[in-house]
């Protein structure tokens, strides 16, 4: 792994002098919410799928797998070509595939169509995230936590609301009301155009700009891969336990509590917002203690609460399932500035990557844990999936690369 900075191509480093952009991220905060609020109607109405189609968990679970793949594969590959050459209007490419893949799904009549529709949104999922983030850190004035911590909440706001709004309107009105919202989408393409135009302006002013020294991490190759590493490990555990709680939580209350489907989706809304709280104040947090320190507590910190979860009543699994959702989520945003800093100057492929892998390890642990309800029931898949935070162990070998700057 390169552990220098190209020239240009790479997203520019910030002065802490800087003033935070703030329209600007506020801007790409909420079209992250506007593409993740898109995203997350696919998992909110697969009740209503599994009826429809009369859908098995391990077809649930493939339909996840789809979406993730689509997203995780293809990011890596966005986020080094955008290293390279940026590509302010991408933003708004990638929004057109989601509103493509949402219409889709709106109209799928079939099993293979509702596939294709979740590719689709995958796909527009793989272009926005790595260069979103890049404009994120890019309008930072150097408060990179603060930064990435706005944007993902952003994103997890969106997510929470997906099934709020889905209770609220595609349940009562089906499948073909998942139409409306190609509005959100195209509210989100205006925002990102306006996004883009700015990034192209700030293109050109870093441009005429003097080049600045190349930086290079202060660890050695092997350092930096162990460590990558390390963290891709802990976005398994992390990602691989989030499937588990956001496809299936619905199933789990109506399965053990016999609630209905639309107070399984506020379930499921209570939990997704603890989520973006808990990633709020896992930047700011990172920036002030140091983000190693997150990284160990917010994943290692929860394994009481996953213990315990599968044995509580409604009542407590609802409390315990907004703990784990807020210690949980701080983990994200401090892995990924933690990992850019290992390697200055390729944020793209650094968020395309993590990205990438928190989407796929999220498919894959769908798929998985879909087949393993289908063969046990989904209580069981929530006890066996208690165990996994017991990995963030491993963020014992980090280094301590603040303190080494």
């Amino acid at each position: 792994m390169d552990t220098k900075s190209p020239a240009l191509s790479a997203a520019p480093v910030t002065s802490p002098a800087e003033r935070v952009a703030v329209p600007i991220l506020a801007a790409i905060s909420v079209s992250h919410m506007l593409n993740d609020l898109i995203q997350s109607l696919l998992p909110a109405i697969y009740p209503i799928l599994k009826d429809s189609y009369r859908l098995d968990f391990g077809q649930i679970g493939l339909l996840t797998l789809t979406f993730q793949l689509t997203a995780s594969l293809l990011q890596p590959l966005v986020g080094t070509l955008t290293d390279r050459k940026p590509q302010p209007f991408s933003l708004v490419v990638g929004m057109g595939f989601t509103l493509v893949g949402l219409l889709t799904l709106s109209q799928a009549h079939s099993y293979p169509l509702l596939l294709l529709g979740a590719a689709l949104v995958g796909m527009g999922s793989s272009v926005f995230h790595p260069e979103s983030s890049r404009v994120a850190r890019m309008a930072s004035g150097g408060r990179h936590g603060l930064a990435q911590s706005v944007f993902q909440v952003g994103g997890n706001a969106g997510t929470a609301l997906g099934p709020l709004l889905a209770a609220f309107i595609v349940v009562p009105f089906g499948q073909g009301s998942i139409a409306w919202f190609s509005a959100v989408a195209l509210l989100a393409m205006l925002i990102l155009f306006a996004v883009g135009r700015w990034y192209q302006a700030r293109l050109v002013e870093l441009r005429a700009k003097p080049k600045a020294a190349e930086t290079r991490s202060t660890l050695s190759r092997g350092r930096v891969v162990a460590s990558i590493t390390i963290l891709m490990i802990l976005v398994f555990s992390k990602n691989f336990y989030m499937a588990g709680l956001t496809s299936y939580y619905t199933f789990f209350l109506i399965s053990k509590f016999q609630v209905s489907v639309q107070d399984a989706q506020i379930y499921l809304f209570i939990f997704l917002g603890a989520v973006a709280a808990g990633t709020l104040l896992g930047g700011p947090v990172g920036d002030r203690i140091g983000r190693r320190y997150v990284i160990w507590i917010s994943i290692l910190g929860v394994l009481p609460f996953t213990l315990l979860l599968p044995y509580a009543n409604l009542f407590w699994t609802a409390v315990l399932s907004i703990i784990i959702g807020v210690v949980l989520a701080s983990a994200f945003s401090a892995i990924l500035v933690y990992a850019t800093e290992l390697v200055p100057g390729r944020v793209g492929m650094i968020a395309g990557l993590f990205f990438g892998l928190s989407f796929g390890m999220g498919g894959l642990g769908a798929a998985a844990l879909g087949q393993l309800a289908d063969m046990t029931s989904i209580e069981t898949v929530y006890k066996l999936c208690s165990f996994l935070p017991a990995i963030g162990l491993l963020a014992y070998f980090l280094p301590k690369i603040e303190k080494a700057r």
